[in-house]
């Protein structure tokens, strides 16, 4: 999937943007990464608020093998639904962008990182 049909995925969610990672690429909204589209498919990022709604549309965590060690990322498929429906893709991009400003927030009892 190219840059430009992932733009036009999420156009109702506002500007976003992408950048090559991990042989596929990042989604952004500002500076969240929201989405990962890996092997030609759209996952969206997920956290213990949001994962139920995936699991019940019948989604799947994205999965990715190293060194013989399978490790399961907190991003899952996007519905087929929200591929070809334009308010679909806004209301689970918008889970996916929720998930990511939750999980951008220092935990209780952590200390903020600066750079």
């Amino acid at each position: 999937m190219d840059s430009e049909t992932i733009q036009d995925v999420f156009s109702g969610l506002g500007p976003v943007r992408t950048r090559k990672m991990f042989g596929g690429q990042g989604v952004y909204r500002h500076d969240l990464m929201f989405a990962l589209e890996a092997y030609g498919e759209l996952y969206l990022k997920v956290d213990k608020a949001s994962v139920e709604a995936f699991r019940a549309a019948g989604s799947r965590p994205f999965v990715y093998e190293k060194e013989g060690r399978r490790t399961r990322m907190s991003y899952w498929l996007m519905p087929d639904a929200a591929l070809d429906d334009p308010d679909e893709a806004v209301r689970w991009g918008k889970l996916a962008l929720e998930a990511a400003v939750r999980s951008a927030q220092p935990s209780a009892g952590t200390r903020p990182r600066f750079r």
